[in-house]
């Protein structure tokens, strides 16, 4: 029987891991994955929008060569603060369901094992379901919604769909290392949201017909060797080799539904949660990190959200000691 069981090992579900034993409190974190799983699968040469003081969890100081770290760096600060803390951690554990036994106590299913627990914070990200495209062709290995290295695509015609951040930066790393990049745009314009250094450079680069971009349209279909694009104007053909759709990723909402969370009506299907306290519908199970905010996925990122853990450790104290 555990004081706290937390599902999911990222940087939030580390810093609600260090509040727990803080507070003295029999815990244990299951990692379906690896630590900071969602990271560790970012692209290898990602540089983070945030500084690294601004990334620093447990009191441990985030040293970076730049300002602005690395994935690289981020992967070994995050090891050393499991290793400076000694965090009960299991990894390559999936939770399966988690049940109500009674009014106090939970019933945890793994691939594993089973625990019990008194409270849960659930705190899984959403980096782990993508934003498919539900269009012919979808599927085709040809199609992916994960980047890792520009190797692969050398010499070869690339379709990046997406204008945020991660579209904008791997069109750009794409066109410097020898790909011919095309860009689908959903809007009519890059987003707004789009890191203030990368924002005019993709501009620039579409501008000037060094990576061709085509707003207001859709992919409607994928063959092996070219797509359909639907444009305001009419639909083209264009030969390619990959598509890389940079959509945007999605909490696990049936793990949600399995377990009992309910959600509110509104247009990002937002989990029902305590303000104060990150309590879900269900007591004593709570919601951290940026699940909080459904499927808007930009609301919450590690900066701003390393403070739930405080916040859901003294819910869980305070109805202790009644």
């Amino acid at each position: 029987m555990y004081d706290l069981l937390i599902v999911g090992a990222g940087p939030i579900g580390m810093t609600c891991a260090i509040e727990a034993q803080k507070a003295g409190l029999n815990y244990m974190v299951i990692e379906k994955g690896v630590l900071v799983n969602s990271l560790y699968n970012f692209p290898t040469n990602m540089t983070f929008f945030s500084t690294s003081k601004k990334l620093e969890i447990g009191g441990i100081p985030f040293i970076s060569h730049n300002e602005k770290p690395t994935r690289r760096e981020a992967l070994e600060y995050f090891r050393r603060v499991n290793e400076d803390w000694k965090l009960n951690i299991n990894f390559y554990e999936k939770v399966l369901n988690i049940n109500k036994l009674d009014d106090k106590n939970f019933q945890v299913n793994t691939s594993k094992t089973t625990y019990q627990s008194k409270s849960i914070i659930v705190v899984t990200g959403f980096y782990d379901l993508p934003k498919t495209l539900d269009v012919p062709g979808g599927n085709l290995p040809k199609v992916k919604h994960y980047y890792d290295d520009w190797h692969p695509y050398i010499g070869q015609k690339v379709v990046v769909v997406g204008a945020a951040n991660s579209a904008c930066d791997v069109a750009l790393e794409l066109y410097h290392k020898g790909a011919n990049v095309t860009m689908v745009v959903r809007k009519d314009t890059i987003s707004s949201r789009v890191k203030y250094w990368i924002k005019p450079n993709i501009e620039n680069r579409i501008k000037e017909g060094s990576i061709p971009a085509f707003f207001n349209s859709n992919i409607t279909e994928i063959n092996k060797g070219e797509i359909t694009i639907q444009t305001p104007e009419k639909s083209v053909k264009i030969k390619n080799d990959f598509v890389l759709a940079m959509t945007g990723y999605l909490p696990d909402y049936h793990f949600f539904e399995k377990i009992g969370i309910q959600f509110q009506d509104d247009e990002y299907q937002t989990p029902i949660h305590d303000e104060a306290t990150l309590e879900t519908n269900i007591p004593n199970l709570y919601i951290a990190g940026v699940i909080n905010a459904g499927k808007y996925t930009s609301k919450y990122f590690i900066e701003n959200t390393r403070e739930h853990a405080a916040m859901i450790l003294k819910d869980i104290l305070e109805k202790k000691s009644l």
